[in-house]
Parts: structure tokens; C-alpha cells; sequence
């Protein structure tokens, strides 16, 4: 799911999960990205599938709260599988899952490289588990997804956040993200909702450069369409 605005992860982006998943795999199939403390961040691939859908039946929070629906049956399937619109250039797709040192599930990101231009990346989805709320996770694994990010050649990062989705607003306002214009009937799931494009510059390259090669996300773009990349 990538999208509304593609707000992989926009919509909610740090959402209402209820807890960790416990692994099972020793992680042998999936390489490891980066670490973010004591957690461990790894490209899932398909065989981790059942655990990532799992993960996302036990915490609905993000699906019943920006889409107005729980997660679909195959919906990690749909993370691995969807992609942005032919017209909108990209190079990679990145399904990432953070774990603890248990081997605990307790959060994952979705994000696409070099979207729309030339070291722009897209946040897409960023869900973190509930019972982490408020003890500094969140916080901790999204600086290194952003550092990992910015060594891998990011100069700007971009995603959406659904008007109204007050948590999720905060934190990426509160991690630096600036507002650079909003899509109003975004269709997500069964709700039709108005989502907030925001950007962060991760060098001196600052907003007007990325307006200057993004024009979807000029405040005055008509290039409003709600494209699905789920």
C-alpha cells in the first residue's frame, strides 16, 4: 500500500498497533539494512509474508483509522507487490521490518527510492507497535530509517498524513517535516480523507530545490489525482 499520496505511510504512518509479533525465522532469508539502537532493520521478502500479515491483523489501528476498514486478507501481500503509477518514476521498493533483540516484529516501514526525481524518497508506511507508544521507539527507529536513507543517497524525503490524524501529524512535524501542500479526496480504503504532503530536506538542498523538481507537490500543481501504489 503504497499511496494516498502516496502516503505509504501518511495516512497514519505511526499508528495504533497493540504489540510485537514474535519471529520465528532466524532472519536467515532477509538482509539486514541497518540497526536503530538494539533493533535490527531487514529487507523482508516473501517468505516473511505470513509473519508481516500477522503483524498487521493483531495491530488494525493505522488500517481501521485511515482507511475506515482492518487490514484486507492479503494485505501484506499487496505491500510487496503493488507499485506507484507508470507515470511516476522510481527505482526501488523497500519492505522493511524492525526487530528487537527478542526477535519480536515490533514495527515495519515501507519505502521507495529516487520517486518522482533523482534523491527524493518516499515514506510510504511506518507503523510502529502500540504498547511502544510514548517510550522514545518511534523516535529511535525512524532516525535510523533516515539515516540508512541518507546514506543510500536521500537528499529529500517525502510522505502524506491524513488531515485529522492528530498523532501522526505531531511526529512528523516534531521530526522536521515541512507542509508543502495537501490533496483533498484522497480515496484510502473506505474513507475519502485529505492528506498533507509533507517534505524534509536531508542536506542543504532545501524545499524550493525540491519544488523545482517535483512540480506535484508545488502548492499551485493541479496534478491532483489519488494515485494507489498500494
Amino acid at each position: 500500500m503504497i499511496s494516498r499520496d502516496m502516503p505509504l505511510c501518511g495516512a497514519g504512518c505511526v499508528s495504533a498497533c497493540t504489540g510485537g509479533e514474535r519471529m520465528d525465522t532466524p532472519w536467515l532469508s532477509s538482509l539486514r539494512l541497518f540497526d536503530a539502537g538494539d533493533v535490527a532493520a531487514y529487507r523482508l521478502t516473501e517468505s516473511d509474508l505470513p509473519v508481516l500479515q500477522d503483524f498487521f491483523v493483531t495491530n488494525p489501528g493505522y488500517f481501521l483509522s485511515v482507511n475506515g476498514m482492518p487490514p484486507r486478507a492479503d494485505e501484506a501481500k499487496h505491500e510487496f507487490e503493488d507499485r506507484p503509477p507508470p507515470e511516476m518514476t522510481f527505482d526501488e521498493v523497500f519492505v522493511i521490518g524492525f526487530v528487537d533483540s527478542a526477535g519480536h516484529l515490533i514495527a515495519m516501514a515501507s519505502v521507495i527510492s529516487n520517486l518522482l526525481g533523482k534523491s527524493v524518497w518516499h515514506i510510504g508506511l511506518f507503523i510502529v507497535a502500540s504498547s511502544l507508544h510514548g517510550s522514545g521507539t518511534a523516535v529511535s527507529l525512524y532516525a535510523g530509517l533516515e539515516a540508512w536513507m541518507q546514506e543510500k543517497g536521500a537528499r529529500w524525503v517525502r510522505l502524506g498524513a491524513v488531515v485529522g490524524n492528530a498523532r501522526a501529524e505531531r511526529f512528523w512535524e516534531r521530526r522536521g517535516y515541512v507542509e508543502v501542500r495537501r490533496r483533498a479526496g484522497t480515496q484510502l480504503g473506505k474513507l475519502i480523507q485529505t492528506v498533507r504532503v509533507f517534505v524534509k530536506p536531508l542536506s542543504a538542498s532545501g524545499i524550493e530545490e525540491y519544488l523545482n523538481l517535483v512540480a506535484r507537490d508545488r502548492p499551485e500543481s493541479r496534478a491532483f489525482h489519488a494515485e494507489t501504489v498500494e
